[in-house]
């Protein structure tokens, strides 16, 4: 039986004994996209899935609900990918409450919070309701440990396994067993290959429950080559009558997807060698060296075209520090972060080039309510600036 509190528990049991008892608590992302984190528990255990912020949200407001579960109870804290809404709140969560258990992210994981957390801290430390400094980022590495795809972990008796959720360089989804129940759980995952990322393993074994991202879940894609047409056509269109192409995007994870894409494209058409292809982020540039190390975790395509030369070597991008780095170039493509524009060079650009009709904004990543992002999806009648001025 299967039954729904007012809490948003959801308690799965066979015959409702506390022995085949199931607690499925989301302290985040339970009806909304948005700082993920949800707690299983069975048989006396408990384990943490993901540790997110909501990125339509500041400060604590944006952290998953974290009082309400007894976190000294938490025996592990398993965290599947390096998108900040899935591991945001993992520095507050090891400095600032009281989690005693474990912490596990894959290598590549761990590599790229560390950068995008410092960089995080960095913004947010003139914010009078700041959630952690960059020595809680400090801290925090030392605590996590890394864990390799496929490796069985025991934990306090909880058996865990990782396996490849596509989606983003390092990304998991994880099986756990605890006294022979099996629950999957996986955060955004990739169907089908992509320029660089191998599609979702299949676990060998079935669980018995699977908790799932569902983001999309009522939504159909088209083809991939569909829409990788769509998007090269409408931004040649754009830059052939002068205009400029903002992608308002994360740095880091399908950034790198579209710039494969992009400069495979540019290779093709002499035409647009003149025109600019730039990445306005410092994360990314430092990023880089991490996708050069762990080439090994990506598909066989990428690992090949890696015996002749680094493919993230663009031939037709610059990537740029920020806003102090940037200068407009006119006719141009750029991607640029926040992906929901709710500030950065992103909102900066968008806001400077929205009043001219010749140029074009592309959303390449789910808008989460509450963003400038989804407001422009919604196709308003105006759009007003972060000082509070109509610019559109």
């Amino acid at each position: 039986m299967a039954k729904r509190r007012a809490s948003q528990e959801l308690i799965a049991a066979d015959d409702g004994s506390e022995e085949t008892e199931v607690r499925i608590t989301p302290l985040g992302a339970g009806q909304e996209v948005g700082r993920s984190c949800i707690i299983l528990e069975h048989g006396g255990k408990k384990v943490m899935f993901d540790c997110g912020i909501h990125p339509g949200l500041q400060g604590s407001d944006s952290l998953p609900f974290l009082t309400n579960e007894d976190l000294d109870e938490v025996s592990v804290a398993l965290i599947t990918h390096f998108h900040l809404d899935h591991c945001a709140a993992v520095p507050y969560l090891l400095a600032k409450t009281n989690f005693k258990g474990k912490i596990y992210m894959t290598h590549p994981t761990k590599a790229i919070f560390y950068t995008l957390m410092c960089d995080f801290a960095n913004l947010a430390s003139k914010d009078t309701d700041k959630l952690f400094m960059k020595a809680d980022v400090e801290a925090a590495m030392q605590k996590i440990e890394v864990i390799d795809f496929e490796q069985t972990v025991v934990v306090d008796g909880i058996k865990i396994i990782p396996y490849r959720a596509g989606h983003v360089l390092g990304a998991a989804m994880f099986l756990v067993d605890i006294d022979g129940m099996r629950a999957l759980y996986t955060g955004d995952y990739s169907r089908v290959t992509d320029r660089h990322l191998s599609a979702a393993d299949m676990p060998p074994v079935r669980p018995h429950i699977v908790i799932v991202e569902s983001t999309y879940g009522t939504q159909l894609h088209g083809p991939r080559e569909t829409r990788e047409r769509l998007f090269t056509d409408r931004i040649v269109q754009t830059v052939r009558q002068g205009g400029r192409v903002l992608v308002p995007i994360v740095a880091i994870g399908r950034a790198q997807e579209l710039l494969l894409l992009l400069d495979e494209y540019w290779s093709r058409h002499r035409d647009l060698h003149k025109i600019p292809i730039i990445q306005a982020s410092g994360v990314a540039r430092r990023a880089l060296n991490v996708f050069q190390t762990y080439v090994g975790m990506m598909n066989a395509d990428i690992q090949k075209a890696f015996q002749f030369r680094n493919p993230f070597s663009f031939k037709h991008v610059t990537v740029v520090k920020g806003g102090q780095e940037f200068e407009d170039p006119g006719p141009c493509v750029v991607l640029a972060t926040p992906s929901m524009l709710q500030s950065g060079l992103s909102r900066e650009l968008f806001e400077a080039w929205c009043g001219e009709p010749q140029n074009t904004v592309i959303i390449a990543d789910f808008a989460v309510q509450g963003t400038l992002a989804r407001e422009i999806l919604n196709s308003p009648t105006h759009i007003m600036s972060k000082q509070g001025t109509k610019v559109w």
